[in-house]
């Protein structure tokens, strides 16, 4: 049995991204934090670690996150916020008897998919 310790992003802009990260989760960026250092920790469960790299993304992730709202906001809220905060549409999976989910990039591109809470499912 393990502990996730850390889910962590290869980035260019570890500050920024780590940013956006705290505003989509609600969860703190390390106090100790400086603006222009290589390696930035958001404080969740599990922690998102962000470190500065030289490449580019160049292909799909192989890993990446599925989230859903929960303060009881819909999927569908969740995906206009995001929306709102720098992050971008790239797959809309929404089917009308409210299935499905949506895929979305960071601003660094990165996948991840907004998906229905537990609460919005019918029983």
């Amino acid at each position: 049995m393990i502990d996730v310790h850390y889910v962590t992003f290869d980035c260019a802009a570890p500050y920024e991204l780590a940013t956006f990260w705290s505003r989509a989760t609600g969860w703190e960026i390390h106090p100790e934090t400086e603006k222009d250092d290589d390696e930035v920790l958001v404080l969740g469960r599990p922690n998102l670690l962000f470190i500065r790299v030289p490449e580019g993304k160049t292909v799909k992730n192989r890993v990446h996150l599925d989230v859903t709202g929960s303060d009881g906001t819909t999927r569908d809220q969740e995906v206009e916020r995001l929306a709102g905060i720098g992050a971008t549409v790239q797959d809309d999976r929404r089917n009308p008897d409210g299935t499905g989910w949506v895929t979305m990039l960071d601003p660094e591109g990165n996948e991840f998919c907004v998906c229905r809470a537990d609460y919005e499912k019918k029983p």
